[in-house]
C-alpha cells in the first residue's frame, strides 16, 4: 500500500499484471468505515443508530465468530490477508502478501491502518515492509513506512501534515525519505531519446522537506518549501541492461550530489475536497532556487512553473478531470540529469516529474517540460459493505507531454501521446486505490497505487 509500481512492456503483446496495490485498496475499502464528507456529492452514510459503538478500537460485529471462520470475514479477522502480485518483463515476478489491520474509533470511523507485508522478487530476494497510516482528524495525518529486501532495496518514509483544511492561519507539512532502488532507468536527454538507449543504475536518496503555508483565506495560500536531498547514483543492479556509464559516460549526476531547494508558491484552490474532488480547481504558480551546496555558488539553478487542476461535474456520477503543468529552468548550471524536468510514470509532482502513463518513470528528461491530462471519472458501481460506502470508478484518459531544451520552443508541438483506462476504488474521505493502464508508442504500461494521479 505504500509503493507505486510502474510496469513497462517493450511491445503491446507482452502482458503486464499489476494488481497488488489495487486489490489491497479494494479490501481496505470494503472494511473501512466512512467519515463525514463535506462534499455535496458525498455518498449517504449509514445512520449511526444502526452502528452501536464497539468497546475497542478494532472493527467488531454484533455476533462474534470463533474458530477458523473468523479469518475469512473482514469484519472479524485480526488482520486481512491480501495477495501481493507484480509481474513485468524488467524486474521479474514479485509475489507476497499483506496483512492489513484497520482500527476505528467509537463511532466506527477509521483512524489507523497497519499494513505489513512479506514478498519475494527474483532480483532482490525476500523482503518485508512495515506500514502505518494514521488519521487523527480530517485536518491532521501522519504515516511511516519502512522496508528492506535481501539485495539493494531499502526504504524509509515518514510524513506529518496538519492544517490540511486551511481553516487556521498556518498549515504545515513535512516528509523524511530514505530510498535505495535498483530499478531506475535513464534513456538520455531530449524529447526523442530512443528506447534502445535504455540504461539501468542504482539510486540512493536521502531527502528532508518542510512546507509552511500562510492561509490568507480558505482559497488563497502562500506556500514556502525547503528541501534538502542527497542523491547517490551508483552502478547498475540489473545485469541484462546496459550501465549508465557505458552508454553515456561520466555525465552530470553520477556519484553523490547535493541539492538544496527553496521555493515560493502562490496557491488558489476552490476544490470541494482535497482527496476526492468533484468540482472546483487548483492553480499553483511557483518560483525557486536550487544549489549543489550552500545558497550562492556556481551551481545555483532557478525554476519557474505553473500547475493547474480542474474538475467539472458533467452528470450525476461523472466528473471530467484535467491537469496541465509547465516547468522552466531559466538557469541550469551543472545540473544533475535527475534534477532536470521529466515526464513518465503515473504521478504528478508539482515542480517535479509529470505523468505519461504509457512510459515508465523518468522516460524523458530535458531542461523544460510540458504535460497535460484529461480523464473522465465515471462511477460505475456503488455499494455498502461492512458499514462502508464504496464507489468504483472507470476513467478513460489521455496523457500528452514533452520535454525541450530551449524556452522559446512551442511546448505543445511534438507531444508524446498516451491513451488508457483507469480503475479506481474509493472510500471517502481518505482512501483511493487505482490501477491505470496506458498505451503509448513503446507499448503498454500499468501502474497501481494509492491516491489519484493528480
Amino acid at each position: 500500500m505504500s509503493r507505486t509500481f510502474a510496469h513497462r512492456a517493450t511491445c503491446p503483446r507482452r502482458a503486464v499484471i499489476a494488481v497488488n496495490l489495487f486489490w489491497s485498496s479494494v479490501v481496505v475499502l470494503l472494511a473501512t468505515p466512512c467519515r463525514s464528507e463535506s462534499s455535496a456529492d458525498a455518498a449517504p452514510q449509514v445512520p449511526q443508530t444502526q452502528l452501536p459503538a464497539p468497546e475497542s478500537s478494532a472493527i467488531q460485529v454484533a455476533t462474534p465468530q470463533i474458530g477458523s471462520s473468523r479469518w475469512f470475514n473482514p469484519a472479524t479477522a485480526p488482520f486481512l490477508p491480501i495477495p501481493e502480485i507484480a509481474v513485468d518483463p524488467d524486474s521479474g515476478t514479485t509475489l507476497g502478501f499483506l496483512a492489513v489491520r484497520l482500527e476505528t474509533d467509537a463511532h466506527h470511523e477509521i483512524n489507523r491502518i497497519i499494513a505489513p507485508d512479506f514478498l519475494h522478487n527474483p532480483y532482490f530476494g525476500y523482503g518485508a515492509h512495515a506500514r502505518i497510516y494514521s488519521y487523527p482528524s480530517a485536518d491532521e495525518q501522519w504515516s511511516a513506512i519502512a522496508g528492506v529486501q535481501q539485495h539493494v532495496e531499502r526504504e524509509f518514509l515518514a510524513g506529518y501534515e496538519i492544517g490540511r483544511l486551511r481553516e487556521q492561519r498556518w498549515s504545515f507539512n513535512s516528509t523524511l525519505i530514505y530510498s535505495r532502488s535498483g530499478t531506475p532507468r535513464f534513456f538520455g536527454v531530449g524529447n526523442q531519446s530512443p528506447a534502445s538507449a535504455e540504461t539501468n543504475y542504482t539510486s540512493e536518496t536521502e531527502q528532508l522537506q518542510g512546507q509552511v503555508g500562510l492561509n490568507l483565506n480558505h482559497t488563497w495560500q502562500l506556500l514556502f518549501t525547503a528541501r534538502e536531498q542527497v542523491v547517490d547514483v551508483l552502478p547498475r543492479t540489473l545485469a541484462r541492461i546496459a550501465t549508465l556509464e557505458s552508454r553515456f559516460g561520466p555525465i552530470l549526476g553520477v556519484g553523490t550530489k547535493h541539492d538544496l531547494l527553496t521555493r515560493l508558491s502562490i496557491v488558489y484552490d476552490t476544490r470541494n475536497d482535497f482527496t476526492v474532488p468533484t468540482q472546483g480547481m487548483k492553480w499553483v504558480a511557483y518560483a525557486g532556487l536550487a544549489s549543489g551546496s550552500g545558497v550562492f555558488n556556481d551551481s545555483q539553478n532557478s525554476e519557474a512553473g505553473l500547475d493547474g487542476r480542474f474538475f467539472w461535474p458533467v452528470a450525476a456520477r461523472t466528473v471530467v478531470a484535467a491537469h496541465i503543468a509547465l516547468r522552466y529552468l531559466p538557469t541550469a548550471h551543472r545540473l544533475p540529469f535527475w534534477a532536470l524536468s521529466g515526464i513518465g510514470g503515473s504521478e504528478s509532482e508539482i515542480g517535479g516529474e509529470q505523468p505519461l502513463r504509457g512510459f515508465g518513470k523518468g522516460r524523458y528528461y530535458d531542461r523544460d517540460s510540458f504535460s497535460t491530462t484529461v480523464e473522465v471519472r465515471r462511477t460505475v458501481a456503488s455499494f455498502n459493505a461492512v458499514a462502508t460506502h464504496v464507489d468504483v470508478e472507470m476513467a478513460p484518459f489521455v496523457d500528452l507531454g514533452r520535454v525541450f531544451a530551449q524556452s522559446s520552443t512551442w511546448p505543445i508541438a511534438q507531444l508524446h501521446r498516451v491513451i488508457g483506462l483507469g480503475f479506481r476504488g474509493i472510500a471517502r474521505p481518505f482512501v483511493v486505490g487505482y490501477v491505470d493502464i496506458g498505451y503509448g508508442s513503446e507499448g503498454v504500461a500499468a501502474f497501481t497505487g494509492i491516491n489519484y494521479p493528480f
